[in-house]
């Protein structure tokens, strides 16, 4: 037919109803109503694929992994080396040796604060961070400069919680030795221009470290195009269990770098004299990891590959778009973060009401949202709000429970009236 054509898969629209059917706490109630879960920035709920694909690592074939010669340990072995290959895949690294795993992105920074940064700063050395931080962030830079004479330094943002990237070139120096800074902020949704930030950086030769976990769930992640030193995720961010996680690094900073920790499985050989390592990732996994949950980490990164990210980001815009007009017109509610490009998170304050009093009245709806300062304080502090309430969009949320939200704040003002 004239001007008809095939509309490809990535273009079709997201079965959202189909989508909710392979997340089984989504048919939950609360208090007599149906959950309308809101909080995935903090943790995203768990398609039974992950379940399933947890629950089988320990139905038919747990093992300890690496080393044991038993069938059953030779089946972990290839699941867990499988995950890490998924792993790669999904961030566009070239390489699954650069994939560390670890508990999340909290641990994979602390991880290249303590073997990356602190035998590479000195006194008077530069680390650049920005106002946007969580505070997994700014902490482990606060202590190792304090630890090596390092001074932190810390790029503002505008009113709309946007980088300010003016004053950036004046920040850079040839005494910045790294830069770090978040994909996503989990407490605004601003989305940061990583890719020129590193550029930036690169200039004045700073090692680049961006804290990718609220990127993952909801933007393509390619650490090439980024061209980032350093890049962490977190499983539970991504509809992946919790307590894994990933960090990708560049082979030759990981082949410098010495052990986080000591133990088991990181080591060459050892005696009591010396010791020596083995090469990454293995160096930096000590002890038993999280089997089942490196599994359950791929398995959810497959899920969101197969439904397709530019699909799951559209329909997260769509969802935004909606609650960003259907909140903004509500009088006595002021949003928190109004950047040009967001991903999926709305944070606000009502009017006479503390953000824990609208988050557990939102609770009696059926609504979760999370209610503090989100481990962003300086943020917050930046807006002039101890907390604010932060709903955020995930692949299975609908228009319908944007209305219920609404909704619910329109009660909350009727309560506090």
């Amino acid at each position: 037919m004239t001007g008809s054509r095939s509309v490809s898969a990535t273009e079709r629209p997201l079965d959202v109803e189909a989508v909710r059917r392979d997340f089984p706490i989504l048919s939950t109630e609360v208090r007599d109503r149906p959950l309308a879960y809101l909080d995935n920035a903090a943790s995203a709920q768990k398609p039974e694929a992950v379940i399933e694909g947890e629950a089988d690592v320990y139905r038919t074939s747990y093992a300890n992994v690496h080393r044991g010669v038993h069938h059953l340990s030779v089946l972990a072995t290839e699941a867990y080396e499988g995950a890490r290959k998924t792993v790669a895949s999904f961030l566009g690294a070239t390489d699954p040796r650069e994939v560390v795993f670890v508990r999340g992105t909290t641990e994979a920074i602390n991880l290249v604060a303590r073997s990356w940064a602190r035998p590479h700063l000195g006194e008077d050395d530069e680390v650049l961070i920005t106002r946007l931080e969580h505070h997994s962030n700014i902490v482990p830079w606060q202590m190792v400069c304090r630890e090596t004479g390092a001074r932190l330094r810390v790029l503002p943002i505008d009113d709309r919680g946007q980088l300010r990237l003016d004053p950036l070139d004046e920040l850079l120096s040839d005494r910045t030795r790294i830069v770090a800074l978040n994909h996503v902020s989990n407490a605004l949704g601003t989305i940061n221009p990583v890719r020129e930030v590193t550029r930036r950086a690169r200039a004045v030769g700073a090692t680049v470290v961006v804290d990718g976990a609220q990127a993952a769930p909801h933007l393509s992640v390619d650490v090439q195009a980024v061209d980032c030193d350093f890049y962490a995720v977190s499983g539970h961010k991504v509809y992946g269990p919790s307590g894994i996680g990933a960090l990708w690094g560049r082979r030759e900073l990981l082949e410098a770098m010495p052990p986080y920790q000591g133990g088991g499985e990181m080591i060459r050989k050892v005696t009591f004299e010396e010791t020596t390592y083995a090469e990454p990732p293995a160096r930096f996994e000590a002890g038993t990891p999280n089997i089942a949950g490196a599994v359950g980490f791929g398995a959810a990164l497959d899920y969101v590959s197969e439904l397709g990210l530019d699909r799951i980001a559209r329909h997260e815009e769509e969802l935004l778009e909606h609650a960003t007009e259907e909140l903004g017109r509500l009088p006595g509610v002021r949003l928190v973060g109004t950047a040009d490009r967001k991903a999926s998170v709305l944070s606000f304050v009502v009017e006479g009401v503390h953000p824990h009093d609208v988050g557990t009245i939102l609770d009696r709806e059926g609504i979760a949202v999370r209610a503090g300062h989100h481990c962003a304080q300086p943020a917050m502090d930046f807006f002039g709000v101890p907390a604010t309430v932060r709903a955020s969009f995930g692949c299975y949320n609908t228009h319908d429970e944007v209305d219920r939200l609404a909704a619910g704040i329109r009660r909350v003002q009727k309560i506090f009236a």
